[in-house]
């Protein structure tokens, strides 16, 4: 079983930058896509972005193109969210995920196992 561990949130302001880590243990992630996922308050879960096992397909929602990047180290076997310009209505708790795949997809119910999220908060 795969744990991730998020880390890297914190408060900004707004039109700041934030870099969140997700790091993978008891099994390498090499091989699987992995997924950024958020929940605002008082809103439902919901997608980020999404990147293959290569690193070769990413995809994002329309609300953070532009302004977030997903990456990935297999060697450090940990994902990134690189947050750029960021808005108040990017606070939320935010959520790594994997499949036990290396297709990535936008579908929540296709991650197999997450990690307990770290709090992003945007002041204006």
């Amino acid at each position: 079983q795969v744990q991730l561990v998020e880390s890297g949130g914190g408060l900004v302001q707004a039109g700041g930058s934030l870099r969140l880590s997700c790091a993978a243990s008891r099994r390498t992630i090499s091989s699987a896509a992995m997924g950024w996922f958020r929940r605002a308050p008082g809103k439902e879960r919901e997608f980020v972005a999404t990147i293959s096992g290569s690193g070769g397909t990413t995809y994002y929602a329309d609300s953070v193109k532009g302004r977030f990047t997903i990456s990935r180290d297999n060697a450090k076997n940990t994902v990134y969210l690189q947050m750029n310009s960021l808005k108040p209505e990017d606070t939320a708790v935010y959520y790594c995920a994997g499949r036990t795949i290396t297709i990535a997809t936008k579908q929540m119910s296709e991650y197999g196992y997450w990690g307990q999220g770290t709090q992003v908060t945007v002041s204006s």
